[in-house]
């Protein structure tokens, strides 16, 4: 059972405690000193809600999720603000080949494979340990053979919620066979709080500490290339606003329906934990920093949103969100210059995000 009640989203615990799949599921709360707060079910590890203050101390929820357990396990958009694995992502086809065996996985987003298969991490039942005011831990064991993947994997997913509201997740997975991995999260971030409508996107401020773009072909797959951002409407190192050139007549830009891309962020080292965006909303004067140690991050400017209802009577208009979902590429095992993404027994799969909000 949640032991934190909530006193800023509105949300209530009673509405997310159900048994789902033969296991209980319920709504997890974090506070901190100031009493800024972030819930989280332990289906999907959906975040509900982050309660955040503005330039005049006016508290909102900023980011998209459901207000009971129902709506998340039907939402519309089934990864809404959830966890995603075991592999982020599209995978050409649904195909790949690893150890000389090809494996075949569900084409869940036509012509290809998509975050892992309909039963991917979004939609599995956690075991949740909430081990004070500030930190929970979900944990999960995706079979052998399941959605296709060899290898049994054994996911341990911690949040932490600092005193500097920080949203700091932690990743962690193990295998007793070779796999392939690459896990993120897809939280809808929409900066100046959820409502019905929720506003826009588009004039939010944002700063991309990347020299790099993964460009797609017209399924949302890599062609291959890797291109510098300068001079196309990728081109985020100077702050600019995310509207500016989202709808420009370009072929990648009509290949995503906007941004839809994994940009390839600036490191010093492989692994380092370093700024990815920085993203600014002028007219709440709310900001967010990210921070990854993984090599990419896909900015999903939320291109098929279509008014959805969310949590409390709110609802989601196209464009309403954008997702910083940090991780290695798309289509990795298919090329073997990316990053790879494969995983053997003994090895420990790590990977640290911080999302930091603030207000300037």
């Amino acid at each position: 059972m949640s032991t934190i009640q909530p006193k800023l989203s509105g949300l209530k615990p009673e509405n997310f405690q159900k048994v789902v799949k033969g296991k209980k599921t319920d709504l997890y709360t974090l506070v901190n000193k100031d009493g800024y707060e972030v819930s989280i079910t332990n289906y999907g590890g959906a975040i509900v809600a982050i309660m955040v203050p503005d330039k005049d101390g006016k508290v909102a929820n900023v980011i998209q999720g459901h207000d009971n357990i129902d709506d998340v396990v039907n939402s519309p958009e089934a990864y809404l603000s959830t966890l995603i694995g075991r592999f982020g992502n599209r995978i050409a086809k649904g195909r790949f080949t690893l150890n000389g065996k090809e494996y075949q996985l569900a084409i869940n987003n036509e012509p290809n494979a998509l975050h892992g298969g309909p039963t991917g991490l979004h939609a599995q039942v956690f075991e949740a340990f909430q081990t004070g005011d500030q930190n929970l831990t979900l944990n999960c064991i995706l079979p052998y053979g399941h959605e296709g993947f060899s290898g049994e994997v054994k996911i341990s997913v911690e949040f932490t919620w600092t005193d500097d509201n920080e949203l700091i997740i932690e990743y962690l997975a193990t295998t007793n066979k070779k796999t392939i991995i690459n896990l993120t999260h897809h939280a809808y971030f929409s900066l100046q709080g959820i409502a019905n409508p929720t506003p826009g996107i588009e004039d939010q401020i944002m700063e991309l500490n990347g020299d790099f773009f993964i460009p797609i072909d017209d399924t949302c797959i890599p062609t291959g290339e890797i291109l510098k951002v300068a001079g196309t409407p990728f081109d985020f190192r100077t702050p600019k606003a995310v509207g500016q050139d989202i709808d420009a007549d370009d072929e990648q830009i009509k290949n995503g329906n906007g941004y839809d891309h994994c940009f390839v962020l600036n490191k010093k080292e492989v692994g380092e934990l370093s700024f990815a965006v920085r993203l600014t909303d002028p007219k709440s004067g709310r900001t967010l920093e990210t921070y990854t140690t993984e090599p990419g991050m896909q900015v999903y400017t939320d291109n098929w949103g279509s008014g959805n209802p969310i949590q409390l009577g709110c609802t989601a208009p196209r464009r309403s969100a954008i997702c910083f979902e940090c991780q290695h590429f798309p289509d990795s095992p298919n090329r073997p210059y990316f990053p790879s993404t494969v995983l053997k027994p003994g090895e420990k799969y790590t990977q640290k995000t911080i999302y930091k909000f603030g207000v300037q």
